[in-house]
């Protein structure tokens, strides 16, 4: 035959598996169905994921058209089109506002996109999320005294969900203000941190790999009733090989039905991220288009991985005309190359055993790569473990001999829907580890939990420092408040910041055990020697001044001195303040009540927190985000499971029907799914545990951070693995007494 009448032959045979699927009655229709649903859950995800790139495009040049153009190389001079722009952004509890002040100089001022006129003084215009929080939270109405307006629209906001305005003045000097002519300005690319690079890599391999793993499972439900069909095939005359070519058709035609189903279900994603989403993913619905070339390859790679897989399966199986022969009995699972790619994944990961360093740029990707390979070797692991496990089980009741009886011919089925479950903890025990590790280097080692928290105050105005003191001091929660002045100096050409404040007010900065008054201490600077004073005058460090580390390790503090009052004499001239001030938690948005003391001295005031606060509010979001992605997952490979055992049941429903005809107990049955069920989820979580447990420890030493055992990660996708199997034989049971009915003892 030539190879032209071999194609069209095989594409007769892949049609003719199609067409099978769906004209094999209600059995195969609810297979195609499975298949489909499963295959179509993995492709909407992918959906999802390959729109983000576009997404965060069209959202990044939004913010870039309606950010002000500030260059500190050029001066703009005063003009008819000028206006002069005070920086006003604000945190409302976790959510970030985007905000500015805007004062024109002239009749022809630049305006912001998304508003068509520049608010009057008194006057703000509110984005549309912005205008909801506003009505429903009277703490933040407070902040600002300005009647609102006008609604910024999409033109001049990043997303539905975004939260900025434009506030309106005349208070606003060449001091206090930047004067502007235009608005737009292209943000020049940041290196980002190493940490974070590897924190995204390692979470879209944890995101994806479980799906791959369920995606590769889903299109193998089924199999023993395809099987029969095919051995009616061989029946009449077809080959082995067309044979398992007819099955590929067969599972085929559900990977194209679970394309469509995948398009309309993230569709569907698309419109509830649109009208739910906050904070950085929240993206209006024009931006959500996927990526042409990442649909490509999700439409050629699903059905081929589909046909793939299929063949895979189809290789341990002999079909003949009377029947079906499973080669799984006799042939015992090889373990030698089952641990080539957790090999291969170690030897990625090793070089992160002394940290990523500052000036990694591929060993990010490596680790991803290592991860990913560790991920699947687990997947690949498991079956051999089951299938060693359950060989070398002693007897015991009724319900475990059957459990056990089962798993020894047959642990194929059982153990994939577990893979999936298996390689989504480790992955999540993994990645909670490295963010774990992450907020231990962003709070630093004085940032602890306690009944109060550490604030700063940085004004912009230069009101008095009683004005500031007394307001603050007024505001509900906060317990004290300690100013700290602010001087520059330089020792051998160093220019150095100095910080002159109590021992309770440099406490904020950094560990002072034992200060008193007329104490100093230095950080990445000498700790001795003259330090010449910016505008004149010369101080020199005293015999007692110590060397210590900065509270936040993330940021680049620079040299630094942190001086008492007593140390620092009349050496330095009053300069601008800050305030450090204790908030007691137990106060109700105490936090947002200093904010808003802030805001009505000096709307472009800034308020930080302890720690990182934009960090943590990410680490804080991607816990979130993990921890629902980690529930639907597990949900999702649940339903998986809950099919599995139901279709093991009705395949055995005569053998179910004897065993109660001769005086089985129906609640022995239950416990013999029940363990059936337990035995592979217990080994699964065993090897997760450890593969999880060994990638967050090599996680948390590559972003230099102190190796601990996450038992709350461990213990928490731990016990929602365990409700999915309890939940999957609850589920089960009502198929198990329908089954055991006298009426499933006829043959046909």
């Amino acid at each position: 035959m030539t190879s032209r009448g071999r194609f069209r032959r095989w594409i007769f045979e892949l049609g003719l598996g199609a067409r099978m699927s769906v004209a094999g009655g209600r059995a195969g229709w609810a297979r195609l169905a499975l298949i489909a649903a499963g295959t179509g859950v993995g492709v909407a995800l992918l959906l999802c994921i390959a729109a983000l790139p576009s997404a965060l495009e069209a959202s990044s040049a939004r913010e870039e058209a309606r950010t002000e153009a500030i260059d500190s190389e050029r001066e703009v001079a005063r003009g008819d089109d000028t206006l002069l722009l005070g920086i006003a952004t604000t945190t409302f509890r976790d959510d970030a506002i985007h905000g500015r002040m805007l004062q024109p100089e002239g009749t022809r001022p630049p305006i912001p996109p998304g508003i068509t006129a520049l608010p009057k003084p008194g006057e703000m215009v509110v984005s549309p999320a912005l205008r909801q929080l506003i009505a429903a939270n009277p703490v933040l109405a407070e902040r600002w005294d300005a009647e609102i307006v006008g609604t910024i629209s999409d033109e001049g906001l990043t997303g539905p969900a975004d939260l900025a305005f434009y506030l309106g003045t005349d208070t606003l000097t060449e001091e206090t203000g930047h004067r502007i002519d235009a608005f737009g300005h292209s943000f020049e690319a940041e290196g980002v941190s190493p940490m974070m690079v590897l924190l995204t890599a390692v979470g879209m391999v944890v995101l994806l790999t479980p799906v791959i793993v369920f995606m590769a499972s889903a299109v193998r439900f089924g199999g023993e009733a395809r099987d029969k069909r095919l051995a009616a095939l061989r029946l009449v005359g077809s080959d082995a090989g067309m044979t398992r070519r007819i099955a590929a058709g067969e599972t085929l035609a559900g990977a194209v039905l679970g394309l469509l189903v995948g398009a309309v279900l993230a569709v569907v994603a698309a419109l509830l991220a649109n009208r739910y989403a906050t904070g950085p993913l929240s993206f209006f619905l024009s931006d959500m288009r996927p990526v042409p070339v990442l649909v490509v390859l999700i439409a050629l790679g699903v059905p081929a991985v589909a046909v793939l897989v299929t063949l895979s399966a189809m290789r341990r199986v002999v079909v003949e005309p009377l029947g079906v022969v499973r080669l799984s009995v006799t042939i015992r699972r090889r373990l030698w190359w089952r641990l080539l790619l957790p090999a291969a994944g170690i030897f990625l990961l090793w070089p992160l055993k002394d940290g990523l360093g500052e000036s990694s740029g591929s060993l990010e990707f490596q680790a991803a790569t290592g991860v990913a390979l560790l991920l699947i070797g687990l997947a690949l692991l498991l079956p051999w473990l089951v299938d060693a496990v359950v060989h070398r089980l002693g007897g015991g009741g009724v319900a475990w001999e059957l459990a056990v009886r089962r798993l020894q011919l047959d642990s194929g089925t059982a153990v994939r829907a577990v893979s999936g479950i298996a390689v989504s903890v480790a992955g999540v025990i993994a990645l909670q580890g490295l963010v774990t590790g992450i907020e231990a280097q962003v709070g630093g080692p004085g940032q602890t939990a306690s009944s109060t928290s550490r604030h700063q105050v940085m004004p912009n105005s230069d009101l008095p420092v009683s004005t500031w003191t007394e307001a603050l001091q007024s505001t509900a929660g906060v317990r004290s408040v300690e100013p700290v002045r602010l001087a520059r100096a330089a020792q051998a050409g160093v220019e150095t910041e100095i910080r002159i404040g109590s021992c309770a007010a440099l406490a904020g900065y950094a560990e002072v055990p034992g200060c008193v008054d007329g104490d100093a201490y230095a950080i990445n600077i000498a700790n001795s020697g003259v330090f010449t004073i910016e505008g004149g005058g010369q101080w020199t460090a005293p015999a007692s001044t110590r060397d210590v580390t900065a509270f936040d390790t993330l940021l680049d503090y620079g040299p630094l001195m942190l001086i008492t009052p007593a140390a620092a004499g009349d050496a330095f001239p009053a300069g601008e303040a800050r305030y450090t001030l204790t908030l007691d938690n137990q106060t109700p948005d105490a936090v947002d009540r200093l904010r808003n003391t802030a805001a009505r001295l000096d709307p472009q005031a800034l308020v930080n927190g302890p720690g990182n606060d934009a960090v943590a509010n990410a680490l804080r979001t991607i816990r979130q985000g993990l921890l629902a992605g980690t529930i639907a997952m597990l949900a999702l490979i649940g339903a998986s499971l809950v099919v599995n055992v139901a279709e093991q049941m009705r395949e055995r429903r005569q053998v179910l029907a004897v065993l109660v005809a001769f005086g089985t107990r129906r609640r022995t049955l239950s416990g013999s799914v029940l363990v059936q069920a337990a035995v592979p989820v217990l080994l699964g979580m065993t090897l997760a545990i450890g593969f999880g447990s060994g990638l967050s420890s090599v996680l948390m030493a590559a972003v230099e951070a102190p190796v601990t055992v996450d038992w709350f990660g461990i213990g928490t996708t731990s016990g929602m693995a365990a409700l999915v199997v309890l939940g999957t034989t609850a589920a089960a049971l009502p198929t198990l007494l329908r089954l055991t009915r006298p009426g499933n003892l006829r043959s046909e």
